[in-house]
């Protein structure tokens, strides 16, 4: 019986758009993700005490799942934040043409 293979998206955020192309290039031309959306997002979180607001760009990040452990090592070591959003979503389900393109563009 053939193995299924998993994908799932990353999410991350990033302090500016600069940073946000940057990452989402490097990981598509390092064949690491399919693809990566950028979208503009308002962030309230708790750091260092105090209550912050910060308009980031969030990345959402396509990939087979056997990936994950780069891509967070990726962020990781190119990213500004001290620590980092790195989150993994498991796809359920999608189209198996667009899986297959996903597998096709990250081998």
């Amino acid at each position: 019986m053939a193995q299924v293979k998993e994908y799932c998206v990353i999410l991350t955020t990033c302090a500016n758009q600069e940073e946000a192309e940057r990452l989402a290039r490097l990981l598509v031309e390092s064949r690491l993700a399919a693809c990566v959306q950028m979208t503009g997002v308002t962030s309230f979180y708790e750091w260092d005490g105090a209550i912050n607001r910060d308009d980031e760009k969030l990345l959402l990040i396509k990939a087979p799942s056997a990936s994950y452990g780069d891509i967070e090592a990726f962020i990781a070591r190119n990213h500004s934040y001290d620590v980092p959003e790195i989150i993994q979503i498991p796809i359920r389900a999608g189209s198996k043409t667009y899986l297959k393109w996903i597998d096709t563009v990250t081998e």
